[in-house]
């Protein structure tokens, strides 16, 4: 790690990179210091207790006393940054590095009291790219929650009906997007995570690859579901997109299928320590192309592959490496990411297939277990 000072004011609750530094939740703001190689944490009575447990690898300060002291100096209002500061002199240090996105009102305060900021280009933490066993392991929790979701959205499904006019009923009353999302959801939160975002996308409602979808749910139309939750428990995120027909695909849905899913195929192939982002989602555009899927702008409007063939998966949902048509980054071994290629038309909807794999010696590990069937 690097040797300058450091420092961030958050939650960990909503701050991946504190959730990584101070290793415990906190809904409040919570104070990290990194000091010639030590972890600092300023923390409130309140937590104390939690933090000399959770927080052991950091050297827990209590921000009663610093408040008192700076109190006793003369200080009438004493925010997180002023308290930040006083360990900072307390120190000799007059200047120190936060993340990017630290915010304004605190690097003001700090000036003010004479500790120059300096934020860091790039990820605060680039270590968090390659994830321990152990953090694999919890990695694998989450996506087994994701697995859960996925699989009773998917036998509901299979357990509704089809009435006369193509729409979908489950247990006497028509199956909409949003009870199915409940269904999965509920899934989730039993199995300890806690889901973020599920996409329950039917027919056209999928050729917006962001649209988490409503209304009543139609057989013989695509329906793409995306599951990604996080863990209660750890923080970490998982991902998983299956596109399903309740029913019989069309002809030209089964193409897009096919295509997606030897995209998919490709990309897990070319997954490999050294490789590089922008390349591999360059090589799905050209096996999507190669199916007979041309990425292009129609009526305004991109259609075929149009987001990124992939993102990295840990405390935040997407993180490095990024493989898009712009990445620089280049894969290594111990990252965990997605592969993630889908075909998007307004006219039929969507068709998405996404697996999370993890970069070894010996190239993509696919932690995935969910099968793929497009018809139930």
């Amino acid at each position: 790690m690097p040797s300058e000072s450091r420092l961030m004011i958050a939650a960990s609750e909503r701050d991946a990179n504190m959730l990584y530094a101070a290793g415990m939740f906190a809904d409040d703001a919570l104070i990290y210091l990194r000091l010639n190689g030590r972890s600092h944490l300023i923390v409130s009575d309140a937590g104390l207790g939690r933090a000399r447990k959770e927080a052991a690898h950091c050297r827990i300060l209590p921000a009663a006393s610093l408040m008192e002291r700076l109190r006793k100096a003369g200080h009438k209002k004493v925010t997180p940054a002023h308290l930040a500061a006083e360990v900072l002199k307390g120190n000799g240090l007059r200047k120190v590095e936060v993340p990017v996105d630290f915010p304004l009102g605190y690097a003001r305060e700090l000036r003010d009291v004479g500790i120059k900021v300096k934020p860091v280009q790039g990820e605060f933490f680039p270590e968090r790219e390659i994830k321990s066993a152990a953090e694999l392991k919890k990695i694998n929790a989450a996506l087994v929650m994701a697995e859960v979701g996925l699989s009773e959205g998917l036998n509901t499904l299979k357990n509704a009906k089809i009435a006369r006019d193509g729409k979908l009923v489950w247990r006497g009353l028509p199956l909409t997007a949003d009870r199915l999302r409940a269904v999965i959801d509920a899934a989730v939160v039993q199995a300890g995570g806690v889901s973020a975002r599920t996409i329950v996308a039917g027919g056209r409602q999928g050729s917006d690859p962001s649209q988490v979808g409503h209304g009543v749910l139609r057989a013989n139309q695509p329906i793409l579901i995306d599951v990604c939750p996080r863990s209660r428990k750890t923080g970490f995120y998982a991902d998983i997109t299956r596109t399903v027909v309740k029913g019989r695909a069309t002809d030209a849905v089964r193409k897009m299928y096919r295509a997606v899913e030897s995209a998919q195929e490709l990309g897990l192939s070319l997954v490999r320590d050294g490789a590089e982002g922008r390349a591999l989602h360059r090589a799905i555009i050209e096996s999507l192309k190669q199916a007979g899927f041309e990425t292009a702008r129609r009526n305004g409007r991109l259609e075929g592959f149009v987001h990124a063939a992939g993102h990295g998966v840990g405390l935040d949902l997407h993180e490095a490496p990024r493989l898009n048509g712009q990445s620089r980054d280049r894969l290594r071994v111990g990252q965990v990411l997605t592969i993630e290629p889908g075909l998007y038309y307004p006219d039929i909807g969507g068709v998405r297939l996404e697996d999370v794999a993890v970069v070894t010696r010996h190239g993509a590990r696919n932690l995935t277990k969910s099968e793929k069937t497009l018809e139930l």
